[in-house]
């Protein structure tokens, strides 16, 4: 263990406990202890405090045990003699001082510095809402950084975490060497589609500044996420990282041990250090270590080898000038592969060749009409994409053919029609993965940096942005990106790809016709394909990674909790991946139709759960519910009173009658708990006619989030004319009417909800 490592560790850390307590004493004396403390949007309180302690802090003057508890880890500077270097103490002073950072990070919020100001910053993904027509739904935070990561966004990207789409995450402190060495290293991050938090800086100039400079688009929806220009903004990293082991892990506050060796385990994350190194990120940097998150410095510092604490080395020095590499930027990719390769990150990178840069991170990218060159769909043209099975001789592997003109003519700004149309072959390739495969073009398509796309099938819309095509982007380049793709994901199943693009009008109208005609037998098809027509479900484990003892039992009529997986998405990874998380559950013998059990299903739950969970109904939430991970798009939960159900979105941030709002209920549902009267579901779960049917089916909906009410208006008004009550969507309460359970019981009373005259459903 290195003396002079230790030594700035445990300075920094000491200061900082004692800036923490006198920033306390100010505050009580100014606002007093029952001021209101909270990270707004956030469950678990003051997360890492919860997580390292069992304290919920909710409350200014409860943070006295804390400010107790971390100067009780703090331990002196050692001497110049006679001391021998101790990692634990060292390890003691990072835990001080991350205990020391959220305390403070939290009383900024008081004073109304946190997010902290960032004066004309806009920042893509934030948690204010503007205007959808600048981007098709663009979200802003107007002159402030992020601040901590809200659990709506915590539970998106679950599903990008336990499906490897994003492999980890890097916390950089400080600044680069140059602009340009600050955007090379980001978007090496991002092209491995790791998740990237960016703090501190170094003689007040941060690597958000210099990303800015650059014109990086940063936010949520760029994998880029600005917490703040200090270094103890860094406490919010190390939060999410808490905030993880609690929400999809199961665990609870004050499991401090059990939580470290979560993120040691299946946490992949690591630290950038840019720049000179000061006492407080050397203190920082040991309390990531107790995460076993490494640190990588790019300047010289001492070394501390594997101990066990992190999985490799703890700290790894790698000087900038002395990285072997033709320039800088060079020397920045290396740097980048170092990180990698010593937290053992499991990165996997398609190679599609376009002339922008390609990954998961720009999947949320918005391009708003003044950076936009062109775009297809939307209000003033029609886009559409259409994938077909066709026979192996009918395709010729990697032909990409442009039929009509390019966008050269048409103005800045401008629109035009599109038709994108890809032929697969394959000798596993089945008619019915058609769909599967083409709600891939979207996740494709959107991987191209400064190209945007929502929606699918003929209500497609992608815009192009100026910068892409100024570097050279064209038509072309989308059939490239689907037919790397396709190759690289779904080689198991296509043997060749071709890829059409219609722009001329004539055959751009009889392709649409045709593809329509496909459209309308699918959903005929999929209207068919029931549970009982199957004989067997499929399981989902890919959550396991996260929440070790969930698993997902997916039928035709129960689509996976997350959303993004129904029935024919697992056969078609059955089939790409015979080994994989989604495996057949042969039904077997029947035992209750009414609430769901097979012996099949039940044989699967008890071994799947590695015997936490003995059988699961899939057809109640009363008795025996499925468990949830954690990236759930509902939370369907008893209300008693109201003889009824509510059903939350994630979106929505607001009260619910049951005196929780999501993010608090969350930590009831997810975890692999099975916790009757509480499920997380996919939102179109919803619209099943199997929809806790065992229960009194959809009719027991009593409150529902807007937010579902508008996206899913008419889903929802043909669910309720299929329940014989077309009205009903109307009777249900939602969060602009309804608030508390009294609330609630007025509002079922006035507007005859069917819920009061159904037996009792416990």
């Amino acid at each position: 263990m290195s003396r002079y490592i230790a030594t700035r560790a445990l300075r920094g850390a000491n200061a900082l406990v004692y800036e923490a307590r006198r920033m306390f004493e100010r505050a009580m004396r100014e606002k007093g202890p029952d001021t209101p403390l909270a990270f707004p949007n956030t469950a678990y309180y003051l997360p890492t405090i919860f997580g390292m302690t069992g304290l919920a802090v909710e409350r200014l003057g409860q943070l006295e045990p804390v400010m107790e508890h971390a100067r009780s880890l703090l331990h002196p500077v050692p001497a110049e003699k006679h001391w021998t270097p101790y990692l634990g103490e060292t390890l003691d002073a990072g835990m001080a001082t991350l205990l020391a950072a959220e305390c403070i990070e939290a009383m900024r919020f008081i004073y109304k510095l946190q997010p902290e100001p960032f004066p004309g910053f806009r920042l893509a993904g934030g948690t204010a809402f503007t205007s959808p027509d600048n981007g098709g739904g663009e979200t802003a935070l107007d002159g402030h950084l992020n601040g901590p990561i809200d659990d709506i966004q915590l539970r998106s990207w679950g599903i990008q975490l336990v499906d490897g789409r994003m492999p980890g995450f890097a916390a950089i402190v400080g600044a680069a060497k140059s602009n340009a060495v600050a955007v090379k290293l980001v978007r090496e991050l991002q092209r491995r589609n790791i998740l990237t938090f960016l703090c501190g800086n170094v003689n007040g100039h941060s690597i958000i500044h210099q990303l800015l400079e650059e014109g990086v688009e940063l936010g949520y929806d760029t994998y880029t996420v600005p917490f703040g220009t200090d270094t103890i903004s860094a406490i919010y990293a190390l939060g999410f990282a808490v905030r993880s082991a609690l929400t999809f892990g199961g665990l609870k506050g004050g499991q401090a041990r059990d939580i470290l060796l979560y993120n040691k385990e299946r946490v992949f994350a690591f630290v950038l250090a840019l720049g000179e190194v000061d006492d407080l990120k050397y203190a920082a940097a040991a309390g990531a270590i107790n995460f076993g998150f490494p640190v990588i410095a790019d300047t010289v510092i001492p070394e501390i080898l594997p101990t066990g604490v992190t999985t490799y080395e703890h700290v790894v020095s790698m000087p900038f000038n002395e990285i072997e590499g033709a320039d800088d930027l060079e020397r920045a990719e290396r740097l980048v592969q170092k990180c990698i390769e010593v937290r053992g990150v499991k990165v996997k990178v398609a190679d599609v060749p376009v002339p922008v840069p390609y990954g998961s991170a720009f999947e949320g990218e918005v391009v708003r009409k003044a950076n936009m060159r062109v775009e297809f769909g939307g209000k003033h043209s029609r886009a559409f994409e259409y994938l077909r099975m066709v026979d192996m001789d009918e395709v010729v592997d990697g032909k990409i053919e442009v039929i009509g003109p390019d966008f050269s003519d048409i103005p800045p700004q401008g629109h035009m029609d599109l038709g994108i149309v890809v032929d697969v072959a394959g000798r596993q390739m089945q008619k019915d993965f058609e769909p599967v495969l083409e709600r891939q073009i979207h996740y494709f398509i959107n991987g191209a940096s400064g190209i945007q796309h929502i929606g699918q099938r003929d209500i497609a819309w992608i815009r192009l942005s100026d910068a892409a095509a100024q570097k050279g982007f064209n038509l072309e380049h989308l059939g490239k990106i689907l037919h790397a793709r396709y190759h690289a994901d779904f080689g198991a199943i296509v043997d060749k790809v071709q890829v059409t693009i219609y722009t001329e009008a004539d055959k751009l109208q009889t392709w649409l016709a045709k593809a329509r005609e496909a459209y309308d037998y699918r959903n005929k098809r999929l209207a068919d394909l029931v549970d009982s027509a199957v004989d067997e479900f499929y399981s989902c484990t890919l959550c396991q990674s996260f929440a070790p003892n969930h698993v997902c039992i997916v039928s035709p009529e129960r689509l996976g909790l997350c959303g993004a997986y129904n029935w024919l998405d697992c056969k078609a990874s059955f089939n790409i991946n015979p080994t994989g998380p989604n495996q057949p559950i042969k039904l077997g013998k029947l035992i209750d139709s009414k609430k769901g059990y097979w012996e099949g299903t039940n044989a699967y739950t008890k071994v799947g759960s590695h015997g936490a969970i003995e059988q699961v109904a899939m057809y109640s939430i009363m008795e025996n519910p499925m468990t949830a991970c954690g990236c759930f798009e509902c939370i369907v939960m008893l209300i008693p009173e109201a003889n009824g159900v509510m059903v939350v979105s994630r979106e929505d941030p607001s009260m619910t009658p049951a005196g929780m709002t999501f993010s608090t209920l969350a930590g009831i549902a997810g975890g692999g708990l099975q916790t009757p009267g509480v499920m997380g579901v996919g939102k179109y779960y919803l619209i099943s006619p199997k929809f806790i049917s065992a229960d009194g089916g959809f009719k027991r909906v009593v409150w529902m989030s807007s937010f579902l009410k508008e996206s899913m208006a008419d889903e929802l008004e043909a669910v309720a004319e299929r329940e014989g009550d077309p009205g009903l969507i109307e009777r249900i309460a939602d969060e602009r009417q309804v608030h508390t359970v009294d609330d609630l019981l007025a509002w079922l009373e006035e507007h005859n909800h069917p819920a009061l005259l159904m037996e009792p459903i416990f």
